[in-house]
């Protein structure tokens, strides 16, 4: 039995090394990286049973990532295997201000963009085998085949009595913000557990959010965060979701949840950014163990605020942490003091 299955597409990430632009480099560093194989293997780092379901290319590169997820305790033993298509990549430039991170996809093609329902491995999907099944955005804007596919894995999930955890995941290099919130929104209300960043609401449902300024005192500042989401989550936001349970994340201020009317905010503190990439899908895996450890919302916010700033010190897309590492941040042993 999982706690849970992820389905998504990871694939190999170049990046130009010692912070050189892409025209400059003559060395790429290999790395692999996705969504969902991030949070599986965040997951599977803090002590669950995890398996990632996807479509790869029956080569070295194929395996390679197949092998890398492997590793870390997630089962892959149910990836679909092909001779067809291609491995998706993408191009990460790192860089400071102004000019910012860059990002080019190069995933037209890719092996998991024509993974079809019908070769889906439905004997996973009994009930019992799994408590929860996670998914993205990312994989819905990836055409009308993976949304088949989607729908597909949601519609067993549901059937064999699994929870479904949605993340939203907006990437705008794939669709339109017009498209995205459309075809997002019915998983709003189908998922248990929805995960919504303060910017995709922003971009996807116009969802309005004023930053509130920093104050010496955090309790004051985190107070008045808490007020300002909740009026923000309280709306038209609530009424989408229904009786899921609403996480939107705040980068730097913290994560907040609703569900049923209540309302739950755990602040956070600003950490260097070493490694950016993944830090939400950290937050997502943290969020999930917190939830499986104790059903409690706000306890999982915690568990996903320490995640998250954890995998900020690791460079690259996978998140390195260990389960001791997150229970110390939680529990306030680095400094961190729960919100009360």
């Amino acid at each position: 039995m999982y706690d849970v299955i992820t389905i998504g597409e990871t694939m190999l990430r170049f990046t130009p090394i010692g912070g050189l632009r892409w025209e400059q480099a003559e060395q790429l560093q290999v790395h692999i990286g996705g969504s969902e194989s991030n949070t599986a293997i965040g997951l599977a780092r803090l002590g669950h049973r995890v398996a990632w379901l996807s479509r790869l290319n029956d080569n070295a590169w194929g395996r390679k990532i197949a092998n890398t997820i492997a590793y870390h305790g997630v089962d892959t033993r149910q990836v679909v295997w092909t001779n067809q298509d291609r491995i998706g990549t993408y191009y990460y430039e790192e860089a400071g201000e102004p000019r910012g991170n860059q990002v080019l996809y190069d995933r037209a093609g890719s092996a998991f963009s024509n993974f079809s329902f019908e070769q889906l491995p439905v004997e996973m999907f009994e009930p019992g085998a799994a408590k929860w099944l996670h998914f993205t955005g990312i994989s819905l804007g990836l055409g009308e085949t993976c949304r088949g596919l989607i729908h597909r894995a949601v519609q067993l999930a549901k059937a064999a009595g699994w929870k479904i955890s949605f993340d939203v995941n907006y990437r705008g290099k794939l669709w339109s913000a017009q498209e995205a919130s459309q075809t997002c929104l019915p998983y709003l209300e189908l998922a248990d557990v929805v995960f919504l960043p303060i910017r995709d609401a922003r971009l996807l449902w116009d969802i309005q959010y004023d930053n509130v300024e920093l104050e010496r005192d955090p309790r004051s500042e985190s107070s008045r965060v808490a007020s300002s989401m909740y009026d923000v989550m309280s709306g038209s936001l609530a009424k989408r979701s229904k009786e899921s349970a609403l996480v939107m994340t705040l980068g730097s201020q913290g994560a907040c949840a609703m569900r049923g009317g209540s309302f739950w905010f755990a602040p956070t503190t600003a950490v260097p950014s070493v490694g950016r990439l993944g830090g939400g899908d950290s937050f997502t895996a943290g969020f999930l163990s917190g939830l499986l450890r104790s059903d409690d919302l706000e306890s999982a916010l915690h568990w996903g605020n320490a995640a998250a700033r954890l995998k900020y010190s690791i460079p690259g897309d996978i998140p390195f942490f260990s389960l001791s590492e997150v229970e110390k941040l939680v529990h306030g042993v680095s400094g961190q003091q729960p919100f009360r």
